[in-house]
């Protein structure tokens, strides 16, 4: 599993959560950041696909450092 933070352009409602897989969703200035582990890449870039059939605008995708490397 690895850690990921997606920040979108604007704001999404939290009733999203579920269907970005549990992701957390806070917000930051006129950006939404969706926080949350994805299993591999493959994941990743089904929740990149569900940003894009929304239509939002991606800003950025940041890995977040594991503490155990072997996970």
């Amino acid at each position: 599993m690895q850690k990921v933070e997606i920040r979108i352009k604007g704001c999404i409602d939290t009733h999203w959560s579920e269907w970005f897989e549990g992701f957390e969703i806070l917000y930051g200035e006129n950006e939404t950041i969706l926080s949350g582990e994805v299993k591999d890449q493959a994941a990743l870039y089904g929740l990149i696909a569900k940003l894009r059939d929304l239509g939002v605008s991606l800003i950025a995708v940041n890995f977040q450092a594991s503490p155990n490397l072997s996970e």
